[in-house]
């Protein structure tokens, strides 16, 4: 599947990834190949994923890793899954 995430101020990833993980609301969800259309908040706390996603370099130190997978810490935000792509817009 193919995830982006924006940010008001650029693109902060962009490419194929195995899984991306949320902090919504009401807790943490997991996304993979195949998901069914999502819309929802997020809250506080961290987006992961799991591929070859592209980091923009500007944009590398908000990044860490953890378990083999890209971390990045949000306060809030929106997740779209449709047709195969998650866009997570971030604050």
């Amino acid at each position: 599947m193919y995830l982006e995430i924006v940010s008001p101020e650029a693109s902060l990833v962009s490419g194929n990834v195995e899984s991306v993980t949320v902090p919504g609301v009401e807790g943490e969800f997991q996304m993979l190949n195949g998901h069914a259309a999502i819309v929802s908040l997020l809250g506080k706390g961290k987006v992961k994923f799991k591929g070859s996603a592209t980091i923009a370099e500007s944009h590398a130190d908000n990044f860490t890793q953890e378990n083999g997978s890209w971390v990045m810490q949000i306060n809030s935000g929106t997740v779209e899954m449709k047709d195969n792509k998650v866009i997570v817009l971030v604050d």
